[in-house]
Parts: C-alpha cells; structure tokens; sequence
C-alpha cells in the first residue's frame, strides 16, 4: 500500500513540475518519497535552488513560511496545516515589539525556529551551529534579544560571556526527552558508542546547553551538521552510535547506514507535529494544490534580510550590525 502510494505521488510530482521536501524528523514513509531530506536549513536551500514550480514542504509550518519567502515565485504546500512548533509558538509579533521597546537599540537575533512575522521583527535569523558567531560578530556594546530558545540562549550566552543579552524563555516540547540523566544512562549501556548531537536540530538545544555546563561529560561527543552526521558512521570504527535529536533521523541514519547500530538518546523525543503529515495528506497536497502557504509581501520583505543572513552564513562570521545601522524593518 505504502509502495502504491509513494510511486502515484512522485508520478504526479513530475507531472506538477513539483518536488517534495522532507525534514529529517518526519514519518519514514514520508522520507522516502522526497525528493530530498535534510534539517530545515538545508531544505531552506534546496527550495531556493530548485526549478521546480511547486514545492511540497513536509516539515512544520515556519520552514513552509522561510521556502515562501526565499522563493516568492514558486507554490510552497504544507500537506497538513496541523503541523506547527511548539518552540516557534511561544513568541509572536506582538510580543516580540513590546520586548524591543522595552529595550530600545537591542540587537534582535533569533532562532530559525520562528514564524515569518517574528522574523521580520529581526535583525539575525541564526541555527544552533552559528549562533555564537552571529552573536560574537554584534558589537559587545549592543544589547541583544535572543529568542526564544532559553536552551540555545543560555549555551550562547555562556560560551559568549555577553552579560547584556536577554534570552526568551522558549521552549520545545521534545527538550524534556533529552536529559542528562537519559544521556548518562544511554552511555552506561553503550559504552563502545560514540555520542553524535546535530546542533541544528532545537530538541538538542539542551544538550549543547547541558555540555557548556558541565553537566554532560563532553568525551567522545561529535556536534555535526545533519550530512556530517549522516557520514560519520562509514568513517567511524566505532560499531555504535548514540543519537541526541529527535528520533526521527534514525530512519536516515540505519537506512544509509545498515551495518552499524543506533540508539536514540531517549526513544521518547519524538515530534509530534512532525508526524502529523501522512502519505495519503502528501498525496492530496499534490492533487488540490493545499494548502498553499504565503507570507504578506511587506512581511516577506522585512523577513527576508534576516532570513539572507542565515542561509549566507557558510563562514565563520556574518557581516556586523554595525553601531547606527537601520534596523531591517525600518
């Protein structure tokens, strides 16, 4: 039923002109129908590079938001408007204004995990894997407004030193399943496993945190992107790998790798809007065009500049936000 499904959505993909995207954490079924998988950066780009004239975008709602506003041209589709994030959910628009004028000339630097409007409020957009360069790169005279991981801000701000930052207290609902305690245990159980964290992905934000505080022992951890992560096993002697991040990579991860053994940090971490898109919803997607998903010109263009900084970070630093210079929004 499964094989049915997958070959009747890629035949009316190509003959949409579409191509399917799938983040890293969604149903395996759902994986292996895309035409590419990878952690809401990399399908980031991957929108803004395709020809494709519809862009099927099986992740959560504020990745569909980023595709659209990098690619104005194109459809971007959700297949389940259900699919949100609890993280981007705790801080709004609104809220982010009354925080920026409590404290006026901050420097505000957010999360990727953040809806369009709340991006537009921004002068950074950041990843867990760049979020100290983007920091460290603001002058130490400007405050900043971190959001709204209070994992991420925390692990940011000790590695910085940056007393003048403000951090949202934000956070994702698969935080909890990652703890300490399930690493120290998974590690007692594994003793031959190497520990890989994928820093991009926000359920492993308390990990990054937990390692700068000391309170997870940083001995054979590995902090990878999601394609380092993916090559790592094939070059590793080790036979066993423990997996800090939302279980759903483990799919890509045996699938690519099926001679070596992987082990969640906590089974339990698992996003529940994540799974919520199905193949029969895919399929739909595809037929009706649904749901299309677009952000206000004026919202896009605001969000935009912070969202390029992001995506253009390949290097070690963004370019400043120099004293005086206009806010994006302005």
């Amino acid at each position: 039923m499964s094989q049915d499904l997958q070959a009747e959505i890629r035949s009316l993909a190509r003959e949409r002109n579409a191509v399917i995207l799938a983040h890293n954490y969604e149903r395996p079924e759902v994986q292996d129908v895309a035409d590419f998988v990878g952690d809401s950066l990399g399908l980031s780009r991957e929108a803004a590079r395709t020809s494709a004239e519809i862009i099927v975008f099986c992740g959560v709602h504020f990745m569909a938001e980023t595709a659209a506003i990098l690619s104005p041209e194109k459809i971007v589709l959700l297949p389940d408007l259900a699919a949100g994030c609890s993280l981007a959910s705790t801080i709004d628009g609104e809220q982010l204004r009354a925080w920026k004028d409590e404290h006026p000339g901050a420097v505000v630097v957010s999360y990727v995990n953040t809806t369009a409007e709340v991006k537009a409020e921004s002068d950074y957009c950041c990843t867990s894997g760049n979020a100290v360069e983007v920091v460290n790169s603001i002058p130490a005279d400007r405050e900043i407004l971190f959001l709204p991981d209070l994992f991420l801000g925390a692990h940011v701000r000790r590695v910085t030193g940056r007393e003048n930052m403000h951090v949202w207290l934000g956070e994702c609902h698969v935080h909890a399943g990652i703890s300490p305690e399930n690493i120290a245990l998974q590690r007692t159980m594994h003793p031959e496993a190497e520990f890989l964290v994928h820093p991009e992905c926000g359920c492993s934000t308390s990990v990054l945190e937990a390692m700068s505080a000391g309170d997870v022992d940083a001995d054979g951890v590995h902090i990878l992107s999601t394609e380092g992560m993916i090559r790592r096993p094939a070059i590793s002697p080790a036979p066993e790998f423990i997996v800090a991040t939302e279980v759903g990579i483990l799919h890509r991860l045996r699938k690519e790798n099926p001679e070596k053994r992987f082990f969640a940090a906590n089974d339990r971490a698992s996003c529940a809007y994540m799974k919520v898109t199905t193949l029969p919803k895919v399929l739909e997607s595809l037929e009706t065009l649904t749901h299309h998903i677009t952000v206000p010109a004026d919202v896009a263009a605001r969000a935009y500049r912070a969202i390029e900084r992001m995506i253009s970070i390949g290097g070690p630093t963004p370019a400043p936000l120099l004293p005086g210079e206009d806010d994006p929004g302005e």
